[in-house]
């Protein structure tokens, strides 16, 4: 996609129900090492029906800011610039509420940021880091490759996401190791110009937004190892056995169906 000055990264926070990590969650993102990058923080509450919602305006008044129109200003927080709050009237799913917050970020580059913290902002370095470096396109966390920590969790999640990941790589032509992984980084104007021809709701924009990135020549895709604080059902966690079935539809219908 060609060499560009990179100096703002738009971090998008789907929220559902997580009123036990939004908190702190947003203080690990605000916290976070951005290689000099400053941050705007773009916050979808996708129907959320517990607390979420107060959590988010409790943590910009506390922080010493106050809430307005949906948007604060953070420029007391070294390489924060923006705080934006979008409400969606009810629950679409996780792939809506990105594609929103997608829409309405203004980074050079932008990462998808899960609100349950199974994802570490700590990695944000590391994942940045083939934009500065290499003038990447698109990187891919991986919880697959390098010594990160990592949590021991289902057998058939591991499973499905390598049949999932292999399925995807033989369509496009690709060597991923880990498709499903939440931690997604792109170019902010790639991402937006795509984002208008992406249509899932929910966990299907992981395979969705992958096979259409395929489709665009030369671009540079690079993984990264991250660490991956898993959590159990028990724990809230939302990705089930149908998302697997769909995912392997998806891969039909975008990568053979529509060529």
């Amino acid at each position: 996609m060609g060499q560009e000055t990179i100096t703002k990264l738009s971090i998008i926070i789907p929220v559902f129900n997580e009123e036990k990590f939004i908190f702190d969650c947003l203080t690990k993102v605000v916290q976070a090492d951005s290689l000099g990058l400053i941050k705007e923080i773009v916050v979808i509450d996708d129907g959320s029906t517990d607390a979420s919602l107060s959590k988010i305006p409790d943590f910009v008044q506390q922080t010493g800011l106050k809430l307005v129109s949906q948007k604060a200003n953070l420029k007391k927080y070294t390489g924060v610039v923006d705080f934006i709050l979008i409400k969606l009237p009810a629950n679409k799913g996780k792939g809506k509420a990105v594609r929103t917050g997608i829409t309405k970020s203004s980074g050079d580059v932008v990462i998808i940021q899960d609100a349950d913290l199974e994802y570490d902002p700590a990695d944000y370095k590391n994942l940045l880091a083939p934009f500065i470096k290499s003038q990447a396109d698109v990187v891919y966390g991986s919880r697959f490759i390098a010594g990160r920590p990592h949590r021991v969790l289902y057998y058939w999640h591991f499973l499905g996401n390598k049949v999932i990941t292999h399925l995807v790589n033989l369509t496009a032509n690709l060597n991923l190791t880990d498709v499903e992984c939440g931690y997604k980084v792109f170019k902010g104007k790639l991402i937006r110009q795509l984002a208008k021809d992406l249509s899932c709701n929910d966990f299907g924009f992981e395979i969705e937004v992958s096979l259409k990135l395929a489709r665009i020549k030369n671009l540079k895709i690079y993984e990264v190892g991250i660490a991956y604080w898993g959590r159990t059902y028990a724990e809230g966690k939302k990705i089930t056995w149908r998302d697997g079935l769909k995912a392997i539809w998806l891969i039909v219908k975008h990568g053979f169906l529509k060529r």
